[in-house]
């Protein structure tokens, strides 16, 4: 996030994209309903689906699966056209908005309309509420990134940003909400393949050098790694032999499961580590017991990109170690000894060679959390990014043109499938389904489907339905709602015996490497 959760609540206009808040961040959510019940800001919802948070909406604004682009330069269009982009801050702080300009001077309301079904009216009612507004933040998460376009639907959201002047400002900024508690720290902590620590490039030589000093070797790779969406198909081809996974299920949460499935099948050696034994785990040669949050000390960074301190609760059960403890054991028996006595020990080295961490000790964080970046123990965190300039100096417009997602449906599928999480589950359910409470809450998969759709393909509410794609199919029963839109129907993905991404479509994000989960076509058909 560039601002701060507290910030949300100081917005004069919140823009939720692509997030159902109230399911996925409750509490999150909630800064968003009092910052509108409370303090009078106007809330703009764009979501494929009436989720709850639309009942808070002075807006909301329903687009076609995979025309966020489209509806975005829509916005933009109008903005420049009616005069209400901030001059002063794109021509002190941005580059290249002619461009800009340019590519959306064709995104007129009636051109948009025909895209994304978002009526022309809207797209110029939305326009107008967030470019005149003193402070407008952008909320958004997997419904914006997990397409084939979700860099470009990303940039596009900086973009409308920039234009309006909302960034490096306290109630405005582009928020990404992250999906899990550490999700944040994974990434600073170089859980990517292009990068080390705190966004360090791999291809950078004087960045190697210091790695490699730090850690005592030489010849570290000068070339990017792999992400896991390029992998599991090379596993498939027999390029990659053998995973060691670590807290992740992907024989649940990878797209088209069935080819996954096989590549898995295809590996010589599978290592999994993990809290329980998880689906792919079942597949595993060997599991590591790891402990998890309450069993261990160390930091968590939120999404906000506040570090904070975690302190051990209780006692891990069995055999369980800390995931940093395999680690160095592992690393030990191949010849590499990794000596270290704690988190704090592992923590300091982080600092050291991780400039956006330098500054934050265990000392400063012991009672409240501090944002990065922050450069030295004498600063003070930086809750808001982008105050006086963006990283690179000034910011970059992209010109960026819609491109249509890469299924459609037609004669033989007909609906379009989303999919996401529900209130009582999370992710896979590898904790939240061995919860008695939530199951009772939560038992079963379900396809949620419009009253409209559901008389015109013969769905009777509670009954066993089909769904199939051109990858497989799951039987799941019928939930006719009123959160759902004709044209879209949607299923929980947390559940492995119906798995929603047996249906998915693996094409990626050429940028990200990020699958088309959100835009899948089905068909629908009586279970026996």
């Amino acid at each position: 996030m560039t601002n701060t959760i507290g910030d949300i609540g100081d917005a004069d206009v919140i823009m939720v994209v692509g997030s159902n808040t109230t399911e996925n961040h409750p509490v999150l959510s909630t800064v968003v309903k009092r910052a509108v019940k409370y303090k009078n800001a106007k809330l703009l919802v764009v979501d494929p689906r009436q989720i709850k948070l639309t009942k808070f909406a002075d807006l909301w604004l329903r687009p076609n699966l995979g025309s966020d682009v489209a509806w975005i330069n829509g916005l933009m269009h109008v903005i420049i056209a009616e005069n209400l982009h901030d001059k002063a801050f794109i021509e002190k702080r941005t580059n290249d908005f002619e461009g800009l300009k340019s590519m959306v001077e064709k995104f007129t309301p009636d051109y948009v309309e025909k895209i994304t079904g978002i009526a022309a009216q809207q797209i110029i009612d939305a326009a107008r509420l967030y470019a005149n507004a003193g402070a407008s933040a952008i909320l958004y998460c997997m419904g914006i990134t997990q397409h084939t376009t979700g860099t470009d639907n990303v940039k596009s959201l900086a973009n409308l940003s920039m234009l309006c002047g909302n960034l490096g400002i306290p109630g405005g900024g582009v928020n990404p909400l992250r999906g899990q508690n550490n999700v944040q720290g994974a990434c600073d902590m170089g859980g990517l393949p292009n990068v080390y620590t705190g966004y360090q490039p791999v291809t950078d030589a004087a960045v190697r050098k210091k790695m490699e000093d730090a850690w005592g070797i030489t010849g570290l790779p000068e070339k990017n790694g792999l992400t896991v969406t390029k992998m599991v198909p090379m596993a498939h081809d027999g390029d990659i032999k053998a995973f060691y996974i670590i807290g992740e299920n992907p024989l649940v949460s990878d797209p088209d499961l069935n080819h996954a499935e096989k590549s898995f099948a295809n590996l010589d050696f599978l290592v999994v580590q993990d809290i329980f034994v998880t689906e792919t785990g079942k597949m595993a040669d060997v599991i590591l017991p790891a402990t998890c949050f309450a069993e261990k000390d160390g930091t968590f960074t939120n999404t906000e990109r506040r570090v904070q301190r975690i302190r051990k609760a209780v006692d891990a059960p069995g055999d369980a170690w800390d995931d940093w403890k395999i680690t160095s054991e592992i690393a030990k028996r191949m010849g590499y000894p990794m000596a270290y006595k704690n988190a704090q020990e592992i923590f300091e080295e982080i600092r050291e060679v991780t400039p956006s961490y330098a500054g934050v000790t265990y000392e400063r964080i012991e009672r409240q959390g501090l944002h990065w970046p922050c450069p030295s123990q004498e600063h003070p965190g930086t809750p808001i990014l982008h105050t006086r300039q963006f990283t690179r100096g000034k910011g970059v417009f992209h010109a960026i043109d819609y491109i249509a997602p890469a299924e459609t449906v037609d004669d033989e599928y007909p609906l379009y499938l989303t999919t996401g999480r529900v209130l009582y589950h999370y992710h896979t359910g590898t904790m939240t389904r061995r919860t008695d409470g939530l199951n009772e809450r939560a038992p079963e998969s379900f396809v949620e489907i419009s009253a409209k759709d559901a008389e015109k393909f013969g769905v009777e509410d509670g009954s066993p339905i089909n769904v199939a794609s051109r990858r497989g199919q799951i039987t799941v029963r019928a939930t006719i709602s009123e959160q759902a839109v004709s044209g879209t129907v949607f299923i929980p993905f947390h559940f492995a015996e119906a798995a929603a991404n047996r249906l998915t479509n693996a094409a990626l994000d050429p940028v990200s490497n990020i699958p088309e989960f959100k835009v899948c076509a089905i068909k629908l058909s009586s279970a026996a």
